[in-house]
């Protein structure tokens, strides 16, 4: 779980570097970023052994997602040096192969979960997967970039206010992939346990939601350290959601990943 957790929220915040008007962000905030995924690489290769007979791929994909997580690790720290000296355009280029490699493994460990799936099951994974990575990756950038205007404090509002919006978008986009999940779903056969992680699984959908539009009005007055302190509640819900989403992929209730 840890493994697979770590290489969507790799991703997710990779994607969200791509997506950012980097020009107004300063080279610190990247810097820092990247020594992130760089312990979250490592995590992922340190733990990989710790996949359940479900989870663990082919033994093919298994050295791929050793060998990429330790890519990973290697890219993640010469973007650090390349952001550190102000080189942003290798820097940029990096961020972008973190992220198409990070996207990568993400299929790889996906693919291993659904070997007898459908094309349609199989499809759902990989973007119900690269949603869940964009969305936790996505809350998690959004909420540090908030944090890091009490450094930059001259930095403009325009960054800020677009991860958020992305974050928004990839709220809606996830929430898609969970209603395909439910309309393949018996609902009727879910105990007062699978009923409460639903219950807060839906809550990391809405309740970001929510919150994305909350930080717009907040932005309006220009108030970055209100605005950070709700994507701090946002990144919480969206956690416990994908948790609550992990529970009730393991019931057995779902052909489909929540």
């Amino acid at each position: 779980m840890i493994p697979l957790f770590t290489l969507r929220l790799i991703f997710g915040m990779a994607l969200t570097w791509c997506l950012a008007p980097r020009q107004q962000i300063t080279s610190g905030f990247f810097r820092i970023q990247m020594l992130v995924t760089l312990g979250l690489s490592v995590l992922s290769w340190l733990t990989l052994g710790q996949l359940t007979p479900e989870d663990a791929p082919q033994p093919t994909g298994f050295m791929a997602l050793q060998v990429g997580t330790l890519l990973l690790a290697a890219l993640s720290f010469v973007g650090s040096v390349y952001w550190t000296l102000e080189r942003r355009l290798g820097g940029t280029r990096l961020a972008f192969a973190i992220a198409l490699l990070s996207a990568l493994l993400v299929i790889v460990a996906t693919q291993a979960r659904q070997v007898e799936g459908t094309s349609l099951s199989r499809l759902h994974d990989i973007g119900g997967a690269l949603s869940a990575g964009w969305l936790i990756g996505g809350t998690t950038s959004a909420m540090l970039l908030g944090h890091w205007y009490l450094t930059a404090t001259g930095m403009p509002l325009q960054p800020l206010i677009r991860m958020n919006q992305w974050f928004g978008v990839a709220a809606g986009v996830r929430m898609l992939f969970s209603i395909w999940s439910l309309t393949q779903a018996d609902l009727s056969q879910l105990g007062t346990v699978e009923l409460s992680w639903m219950l807060l699984r839906w809550m990391g959908l809405i309740g970001p939601m929510v919150l994305a539009w909350l930080v717009v009005r907040i932005l309006r007055y220009r108030n970055t350290q209100s605005a950070t302190g709700v994507l701090y509640a946002a990144t919480i819900l969206v956690f416990m959601g994908e948790m609550a989403a992990t529970l009730l992929a393991q019931s057995g209730h779902f052909p489909l990943w929540p």
